[in-house]
């Protein structure tokens, strides 16, 4: 059986820069590309540095600018994407800094966790298995 994870996500923002740099600044990512979208528009992509293979596309265009006040339900495009850090507690406070507001803190199997909902109203869970996290 061949094995398989997930590459990358593409997901529709307002504000590519503004996003890449949360992402840079919880998970360590670096940026590892930016032009325009074969559709039209622009992507950044962020993800996992030293020829890491895990990032995020952040795509935006014209239309999707012009609307700073869109934002998504819930489970409409998607639930949430998760994202592992070692540091709970550092991730939390660069979510915290960008003026997002974290919830819905748990720890059950396989770790620690809280959620925010980004400007867009994308949700994501950020999840630690560090035992030490909190």
């Amino acid at each position: 059986m061949a094995l398989g994870r997930i590459e990358h996500a593409n997901l529709t923002v307002t504000n590519p820069e503004r996003s890449a740099k949360l992402f840079q600044e919880m998970l360590g990512w670096e940026e590892r590309w930016r032009g325009k979208s074969q559709l039209g528009g622009d992507t950044i992509h962020v993800g996992e540095p030293r020829n890491g293979a895990t990032y995020l596309a952040l795509y935006t265009n014209e239309e999707v600018r012009a609307d700073e006040g869109r934002r998504y339900s819930k489970g409409q495009p998607l639930n949430h994407v998760g994202l592992l850090v070692d540091d709970l507690d550092a991730a939390e406070k660069v979510v915290t800094s960008a003026g997002l507001k974290p919830f819905g803190h748990d720890d059950y199997e396989p770790g620690k966790r809280f959620y925010f909902f980004d400007w867009d109203g994308i949700e994501f869970e950020v999840v630690s298995y560090a035992g030490d996290a909190s």
